[in-house]
């Protein structure tokens, strides 16, 4: 069906799901995509943001109403209007790169980060388990320094050992905080959504 519908990989349709949920992407936001290769969440958010742009006179045809940024220290085969970065937005140069491309007028701040990262899983839980917990801290961090006040990340975890110190972390972080198990996602995987929605102000 992904490939059907031009979709990189099935994973498309767990963030459609949950984004029909929560209404997560709306017109005229900053989205960043994080570990975005294959480049199915970046797909699915281009396509979104095109529908919200048809009948925007401001929004040339066939063009989204927002801006999306990718980046992956993986490469990516190119998305239309997508910028995409082959890089680590944990070392400098990375996220000077990504910094360099959020609006000025927003002060660089984004709407939305999403995470679909996974760690190559070993089998050995507790080596994967922080693994898991090291992606979701990196996510976490990149998020509190770039969302917006009312922004938003979601990010992809493992149901397990480890998970409940993630969604602590993400409570001291966002004033609302709610897993999603969308239904694309296999009844049998442990794989979660974590879903945390405007920051907690500085203390």
């Amino acid at each position: 069906m992904a490939q059907k519908e031009g979709y990189r990989a099935r994973a498309v349709y767990k963030l459609s799901e949950i984004d029909e949920q929560d209404h997560l992407v709306k017109a005229g936001m900053t989205v960043v995509d994080l570990g975005s290769a294959p480049g199915s969440w970046s797909q699915y958010v281009r396509n979104r943001l095109t529908e919200l742009g048809k009948g925007n006179p401001k929004i040339e045809s066939g063009k989204p109403d927002g801006i999306i940024i990718a980046i992956d220290i993986l490469p990516m085969e190119d998305i239309a209007d997508v910028s995409f970065i082959q890089g680590d937005f944990r070392e400098d140069e990375g996220l000077a790169a990504l910094e360099a491309l959020l609006p000025k007028d927003a002060e660089g701040k984004v709407d939305l980060v999403l995470s679909d990262m996974a760690p190559n899983l070993s089998g050995v839980g507790v080596a994967d388990a922080a693994r898991m917990a090291f992606l979701a801290e990196i996510a976490l961090d990149f998020a509190t320094a770039h969302l917006k006040p009312e922004g938003a990340l979601l990010i992809k975890c493992f149901n397990g050992s480890g998970y409940s110190q993630i969604v602590e972390s993400f409570k001291k972080v966002f004033k609302t905080v709610a897993s999603r198990k969308p239904k694309a996602s296999r009844a049998r995987s442990s794989e979660i959504f974590l879903l945390g929605r405007n920051l907690k102000p500085p203390k």
